[in-house]
């Protein structure tokens, strides 16, 4: 008797018939076998500040824990996952929409979401306010116009603490937050300064004008600071790495301040010149 070729593949063992019943499926569905076979990550090479798995994040949501953000991967989700996305959306959690392959990069058995932890929790402009108001001293805040990169935000808030200034705003979205590497930067300062995170940033100057802080932005082109008016309700408002200020929160500036150089460079690290500014202030208070 002549057997045919899949004759004696049904004779084969059966991970071998598995084997060759996985290479008919579709590319996309043998990457798929092919991502569940990856080894999981070790837990010391995990980042210190990712929660896996949906149960972990659905619990950290319902408790209330401080979420930089969740990943979502592209594509349609479960009901499950489409429960949890929508818990992160009604909590003020920014959910973010990412290609499964860089999802994969980080932990490969993701199950469509991935979330990080802040490492710490933020505040509220209105209890920065209030901080100020306790102290008997007119509010002194920063506000950071998309800075980007998490150890210019850690320097940022260590300055504030070492200026006192009551707080630094930051905006939800396209911005740094506190993540693991914006608090080594901070060395320690996380535990003094508050940071709030608000929506929308010229909203938030908006309504901080109305309370009677004055709006000082750092820009090229504005009056030496050595010669501004750095003192009483202040808030610094510095613009992000490489783009500066954004039109729309220029615009609602009071005053705009520049930092004299030589030319040789034609801008400042935000960090360093956030420092520079505040502690211009600080001396402004102190002898007001």
């Amino acid at each position: 008797m002549k057997y045919t070729d899949e004759v004696r593949r049904d004779r084969r063992p059966t991970a071998q018939q598995d084997e060759v019943r996985r290479d008919r499926r579709p590319a996309a569905q043998q990457d798929e076998v092919r991502r569940d076979r990856r080894p999981p990550v070790p837990p010391e090479e995990m980042p210190e500040n990712l929660i896996v798995g949906r149960n972990p994040i659905r619990e950290a949501i319902r408790a209330g824990r401080p979420l930089e953000k969740l990943l979502v991967a592209k594509g349609d989700l479960s009901g499950a996952a489409k429960d949890i996305v929508r818990m992160a959306r009604d909590a003020g959690i920014v959910v973010q929409e990412v290609e499964r392959a860089r999802m994969d990069s980080v932990y490969p058995s993701h199950q469509g979401l991935l979330a990080y932890t802040s490492a710490a929790a933020y505040s509220t402009v209105e209890e920065m306010l209030k901080a100020a108001e306790d102290a008997g001293e007119p509010p002194f805040l920063v506000a950071l116009d998309g800075v980007t990169d998490p150890h210019n935000l850690g320097a940022v808030i260590r300055s504030a603490a070492l200026f006192g200034a009551h707080g630094v705003i930051i905006p939800q979205r396209r911005a740094a937050g506190l993540s693991p590497a914006c608090e080594k930067a901070a060395a320690g300062a996380l535990a003094y300064a508050k940071v709030a995170r608000v929506v929308n940033m010229t909203r938030t100057l908006e309504e901080l004008k109305e309370k009677g802080v004055w709006l000082a932005a750092a820009d090229a082109g504005g009056e030496a600071f050595s010669s501004a008016k750095l003192d009483g309700a202040i808030c610094l408002v510095i613009g992000a790495e490489g783009e500066g200020i954004s039109r729309l929160v220029r615009e609602t500036c009071d005053f705009v301040v520049s930092i004299p150089t030589t030319g040789v460079i034609d801008s400042l690290n935000a960090s360093v010149a956030a420092g520079i500014l505040m502690c211009a202030v600080h001396e402004g208070r102190a002898k007001s």
